[in-house]
């Protein structure tokens, strides 16, 4: 950490006082150098703004690069790097504006050939980009024409009525036609500089950005193993800001010249069981493990009560959302009858967790273990590091956790739940909800489309893999040495825009 205990700053100023909150009102001025902590991350961090993966991956693409389109702080979709995406009257073709001020970290200019180049990048089965497994569906780049260098008419194979979405989500960067992973260039408001996988990278601040400068000249993210390193050193004064702050901490941490960012989101950390494997094959297992769960509980220990009982379901801000069907409380004796029906009244399996996921995963292993002892059930729990759990064996666990952030329901559907998803973690192969998510996907009357997500919800909730307990506030911490700090429905520290933040008067 001497890097960033070389910026100079601490978490008590000069006077020995520990600083008070920073002021929203108060002029920001620029300088310095920001140092932000993540937990998680190893040796197969990356730059590549296609294969984010865990948080610290997920604060780097997001301040190297930009899609066309942004989720703002309300979770709406805003204007990026396109001024326009629209779709024709049955969404079968979408016309998209570039912005024309844009330009890469290496001096070329944005033009329609680097978005088409970034599509066929995303779309490219050799690839496998995590944002590409539902473009590489309904793109068709052959039939799409570049009319002049600020515009796009893409066509599709079928009508999509949400490609606007997709287009949003931070994996969809854009990238120049030149793009070379070892030297990363894209348009955001920091530039690499230096990487090294698993500790840290930093970036300098791009003098050319099309939008509003940053504030400081340089950004480091550094990587933590786990929660309670990467705190001390935000209390230390080594870093200025943290995502996923432990919620224990929120009312402490002001006594020591830090505060919490507290903001709603539809962040979510499930438990993951793979409908191929094992006993969990069988739904009446899955529908038992699900009502093992005192989903209150979780969200007030686990979580210190920042959060909202979940219903199994994902998406809780989509105008589809089935909020609808019947709300799952601990039911231990339908568990064992449940249990006993299957055959495995001596139920015996392996969770699979890891600081890696995030605050509140852990703490919501440990409570899972202790409520399923109440039925019966004998949980043994495996509590891997972040490079294990997110090395060659993720996504093949068959009783694990994970996370994500606040998605509506067709790009979260298409990123977890068919047999093409880059993270289909439950290993969901079910006909049925593939045609109906094919239909929902095409239907351009929101009424109708509503209803067909309905049903895949219904199919989700009766026999999918998940168990989501909850909902988390997205809490995250930063010194008051700083300001700029949003709350960010999407993503943790104001959507990681880190050009947004700078040093108070006299840090």
């Amino acid at each position: 950490m001497a890097a960033a205990g070389a910026v100079g700053v601490s978490a008590v100023s000069a006077c020995g006082a520990v600083p008070p909150k920073p002021d929203p009102a108060a002029p920001q001025r620029r300088g310095g150098v920001l140092s932000h902590g993540a937990t998680g991350g190893g040796l197969k961090d990356s730059l590549d703004p296609h294969f984010p993966v865990t948080n610290p991956d997920i604060a780097r693409v997001n301040n190297l690069y930009e899609p066309l389109l942004f989720w703002d702080d309300d979770y709406k979709v805003a204007p990026a790097l396109a001024t326009s995406v629209r779709p024709n009257k049955d969404a079968t073709q979408w016309t998209i504006e570039l912005r024309d001020d844009v330009v890469f970290h290496h001096g070329k200019s944005l033009t329609a050939q680097d978005v088409m180049f970034t599509l066929g990048r995303l779309i490219d089965p050799d690839a496998g980009a995590s944002a590409g497994s539902q473009l590489s569906v309904i793109l068709d780049l052959d039939n799409s024409k570049i009319l002049d260098d600020h515009t796009i008419r893409l066509q599709l194979t079928m009508p999509y009525a949400v490609l606007d979405e997709l287009l949003a989500e931070y994996n969809a960067g854009i990238i120049p036609t030149d793009f070379d992973p070892r030297k990363p260039v894209g348009t955001g408001a920091f530039k690499a500089n230096t990487f090294t996988p698993g500790q840290l990278s930093s970036f300098l601040r791009f003098e050319d950005y099309w939008g509003d400068p940053a504030w400081v000249d340089e950004l480091i993210i550094y990587d933590f193993a786990d929660d309670s390193a990467k705190v001390n050193a935000l209390l230390a004064g080594q870093i200025q800001t943290v995502d996923n702050l432990p919620t224990y901490l929120v009312d402490s941490i002001g006594a020591q010249g830090s505060s919490a960012l507290v903001a709603d989101t539809g962040a979510w950390i499930p438990f993951t069981m793979r409908v191929d494997h094992g006993a969990f094959a069988d739904a009446r297992v899955r529908e038992a493990l699900r009502l093992v769960v005192d989903r209150q509980q979780m969200i007030d220990q686990a979580l210190n009560g920042y959060g909202f009982v979940g219903n199994d379901l994902y998406a809780p801000f989509d105008p589809a959302f089935a909020g609808d069907l019947p709300q799952r409380t601990q039911d231990l004796d339908k568990v064992r009858s449940l249990l006993k029906q299957a055959g495995k009244s001596d139920l015996q399996v392996e969770l699979v967790t890891s600081a890696g996921v995030g605050s509140g995963a852990v703490e919501s292993a440990n409570l899972f273990v202790d409520q399923a002892r109440q039925a019966g059930i004998d949980v043994r729990l495996n509590k891997a590091d972040p490079n294990t759990f997110y090395g060659e064996q993720y996504l093949q666990w068959p009783f694990a956790q994970d996370f994500w952030y606040t998605r509506n329901y067709i790009p979260q559907a298409a990123a977890c739940a068919l047999p093409t998803s880059p993270y289909n973690e439950t290993h969901l192969n079910d006909p049925e909800y593939a045609a109906t998510y094919a239909k929902a996907i095409g239907e351009v009357e929101e009424s109708k489309r509503n209803d067909l997500l309905h049903r895949c919800q219904e199919i989700e909730y009766e026999r999918g893999g998940y168990i989501v307990w909850g909902f988390k506030q997205q809490v995250d911490g930063y010194s008051n040495l700083v300001q700029g700090m949003t709350p960010s429905k999407y993503l943790p520290c104001g959507g990681y825009k880190f050009r947004k933040v700078s040093f108070v008067e006299g840090a």
